[in-house]
């Protein structure tokens, strides 16, 4: 995550565009909340990344892994790490077919779905590129 901001801050710099892999994600193991998580700022605290709290709008943002870690749920659950999150698509695919879906959730199924079916996953989804 901390190579990633290094990446994003020097492609500023240049005028490059900077699409980074999500590295992280994590969840609301009660609720619809799951952040995708692409970088980590020189505080150690920014993260940025995708934000999906559940109302079915997520954004690419900014946000605090301090907060996160002081959320406490019932029965002395907290916000958790998915160990098991890999993937080889860029933020920017994650954003759009999450947008389309309505959640990260369901677009973690639809692009399953597409890579299983041999549909190229970087592309948008039908209703994003004028398709039906």
């Amino acid at each position: 995550m901390r190579e990633n901001d290094a990446a994003g801050r020097a492609c500023d710099l240049s005028g490059a565009l900077f699409d980074a892999l999500p590295v992280l994600k994590l969840f609301n193991p009660l609720g619809a909340a799951t952040w995708l998580v692409s970088e980590i700022g020189e505080d150690g605290n920014t993260l940025f990344g995708l934000a999906d709290l559940g109302f079915g709008c997520p954004e690419l943002g900014s946000f605090s892994l301090t907060e996160i870690a002081s959320v406490r749920l019932p029965f002395g659950l907290g916000i958790e790490r998915d160990l098991g999150f890999k993937t080889n698509l860029p933020l920017s695919v994650w954003a759009g077919w999450s947008r389309h879906a309505g959640s990260i959730l369901c677009a973690e199924n639809l692009l399953r779905r597409a890579v299983r079916t041999g549909a190229d996953p970087e592309l948008p989804p039908p209703s994003i590129n004028g398709g039906g």
